[in-house]
């Protein structure tokens, strides 16, 4: 694999990415990008890639406090730090591990390469093949992120005048980069996220929407669990398009997590591939409408690994003007089945087969609800 850049839309990514790992037990494990390169070489890809440099403390320190970030630099030497818990690490689901610090730097790093090629006009849509670690807080590590590369790259194009608009579509709310960007007057954060009342965080209501000059300027579309392809484009056009024609941000920054799928073992949302296939071309028409094409995509949750790997293939596919409806190699099927005993999913757009959920029609009557409701409260401060 080439360290050049792509001809079409550049890719940013750095196999010191796979450096960021919680351990063999974990669920946000570098095993899903090994998966997904593995697939565009099947898929004989140009994938090639630009190979950032790490963020710097000072970029960190935009968004992030001094005495996390000691913590973060402490724990990763291995020093003894009696409050690490106090700042959500060395838990269960974000625990420490040796250069934690240095491995979650590049993960910023790629991410805020991204926000820089566009900034500097170098291009108007980039990837970065990992990042999307939304619930990182302002001094809180917290659901497998240390750092919010996010909001390190949202502090990147607001510094230089921009408006930014981010779009969350991971099963989990985006509640780091909400209250990182709460009042902000320069940033509309719109998550679609499973209902807090089921899932982690527990954030995301409809009446969280921002305070002081970022009022009207968070919106939540917290969905039932069970929710499909349709409900969920249904709501997420209904209200990605009135609140991006409202807000006409420079840019959009993308959280492109895969765990709404039906086959993520963590959460309750029932997408499919062909779902997020209209989810990309929805978010490049609004990146077209609305933010003269400019727009940063990240990858983020997803811990399906047979999932992972396809919907995000999509995303490449989609952003280099390449559709992918057949079925995946057979060879690379083959060979991750070897390597993980399990079968995987030969159909890019899984199976034509949805499943039956009795209560189908009232979870999109809520869903629809939902939407509305947010619409209706934040309506005021739109005009």
């Amino acid at each position: 694999m080439s360290g050049s850049q792509s001809k079409g839309v550049p890719v940013i990514y750095s196999p010191e990415y796979l450096a960021y790992d919680f351990g063999p037990n974990h669920p946000f494990t570098p095993v899903r990008l090994e998966m997904l390169l593995d697939l565009l070489n099947a898929l004989g890809f140009d994938n090639a890639y630009r190979v950032p440099k790490a963020a710097t403390r000072e970029d960190l320190l935009t968004v992030h406090s001094e005495a996390f970030v000691r913590r973060v630099e402490a724990a990763s030497r291995g020093d003894a730090v009696p409050d690490l818990q106090h700042y959500g690490l060395g838990t269960p689901d974000t625990p420490t591990f040796p250069e934690m610090d240095k491995a979650a730097r590049r993960v910023v790093g790629g991410t805020l390469t991204a926000a820089e090629m566009i900034i500097k006009n170098e291009a108007r849509m980039a990837l970065q093949l990992g990042g999307g670690l939304h619930h990182a807080q302002r001094d809180l590590a917290a659901g497998f992120c240390v750092y919010n590369d996010l909001s390190v790259a949202i502090r990147k194009f607001t510094s230089q005048g921009l408006r930014v608009a981010y779009l969350d579509m991971d099963v989990h709310h985006g509640d780091g980069v909400q209250w990182i960007h709460y009042q902000e007057e320069n940033v509309l954060t719109i998550s679609f996220h499973e209902s807090g009342k089921y899932l982690f965080p527990g954030t995301g209501d409809v009446h969280e929407i921002g305070r002081g000059e970022g009022v009207g300027r968070s919106l939540n579309v917290p969905l039932q669990p069970f929710t499909q392809d349709q409900s969920y484009i249904e709501v997420f056009h209904q209200v990605s398009e009135k609140a991006l024609g409202w807000f006409r941000p420079d840019v959009l920054v993308v959280q492109c997590g895969t765990d709404a799928h039906v086959l993520d073992p963590l959460a309750e949302l029932l997408l499919t591939g062909r779902a997020y296939q209209q989810l990309f071309n929805l978010v490049r028409q609004y990146a077209e409408a609305f933010a003269g094409g400019r727009a940063l995509y990240t990858l983020g949750g997803g811990y399906s690994l047979d999932a992972t790997s396809r919907v995000w293939a999509l995303l490449w596919a989609n952003l280099q003007g390449t559709k992918l409806a057949g079925r995946v190699p057979e060879d690379w099927a083959r060979r991750w089945e070897e390597k993980m005993g399990v079968v995987l999913t030969r159909e890019f757009l899984d199976p034509l087969e949805a499943p039956v959920i009795p209560r189908k029609k009232e979870i999109e009557e809520t869903n629809r609800r939902a939407a509305g409701k947010l619409l209706e409260i934040v309506g005021p401060y739109w005009r």
